[in-house]
């Protein structure tokens, strides 16, 4: 018996084109219902959203039965916190603020048992090998890791190829908020210098034979990438969705 199969991960090396939502309001039952619609993913975050390793291990359990994969953000790149995603069960990881090869490279090491990687043995006691009841979860676990980087910055970008090079990296995302925060255009990711930035940016991850990624609840940008060729695409957050669905609400009885 091995580890369980991660079917994002196989539809992103395939090339398929997905569309997810972020989950934001840390609670399991927004996520149980999220995991109803059909979206191909969805991601729950900790790194904006008030999310600590408890609720998200409560969503996982929520979200079991969903069609929906399941992805996971921590709130940094940490080694040890990837260790614990890990062993709750979460086996789609975005990773945020990536910004050199070598730390590109120190990510794949941390989802990955040694000798190749570093992460900590402590699947016997673990949610991720059915505590213990998974023989084979070991030796199998890291083929059914799909590892996604986050670039959003100017160092990130200038060390993309690097990144995008890196063997064990199944996907790029291009974080578009702090990216254009970071090149002086906060709040406005569509202006054009900002928009240039991530279409080369693209290109540049899909000629090194990766998956790529974005943000972009706006769907006339979102149609876009998706014709270029991105292939996890977040097309909101639910509690984005919710608030205008309450707002639109209201203004029908003023």
């Amino acid at each position: 018996m091995s580890a369980p199969e991660n079917r994002l991960k196989q539809r992103l090396a395939a090339g398929d084109k997905t569309t997810g939502i972020w989950l934001a309001l840390a609670n399991n039952y927004t996520s149980e219902l999220a995991g109803t619609i059909g979206f191909d993913w969805v991601l729950i975050d900790g790194e904006h959203a008030p999310n600590d390793l408890r609720s998200i291990m409560t969503q996982l359990q929520a979200l079991k039965g969903s069609a929906s994969s399941v992805v996971a953000r921590p709130p940094s790149a940490d080694v040890h916190l990837i260790k614990q995603y890990l062993d709750i069960g979460v086996q789609s990881l975005l990773l945020p603020m990536i910004e050199s090869g070598a730390q590109a490279a120190l990510m794949v090491k941390a989802v990955r048992y040694a000798p190749e990687g570093i992460r900590g043995v402590g699947a016997s006691i673990a949610r991720a090998s059915m505590f213990n009841s998974i023989p084979n979860y070991m030796p199998t676990a890291a083929d059914q890791i799909c590892l996604m980087l986050q670039v959003e910055s100017r160092a990130g970008l200038a060390a993309l190829d690097d990144i995008a090079a890196t063997d064990g990296v199944d996907c790029v995302f291009i974080g578009p908020s702090d990216l254009a925060a970071d090149m002086g255009h906060p709040g406005n990711y569509h202006a054009p210098e900002v928009e240039a930035a991530i279409e080369d940016a693209i290109r540049r991850i899909q000629s090194h034979g990766k998956a790529t990624g974005i943000y972009m609840p706006d769907p006339v940008h979102a149609k876009r990438y998706r014709d270029m060729g991105v292939n996890f695409i977040a097309v909101g957050a639910d509690a984005a969705v919710l608030i205008k669905a309450l707002r639109d609400l209201k203004a029908l009885y003023e």
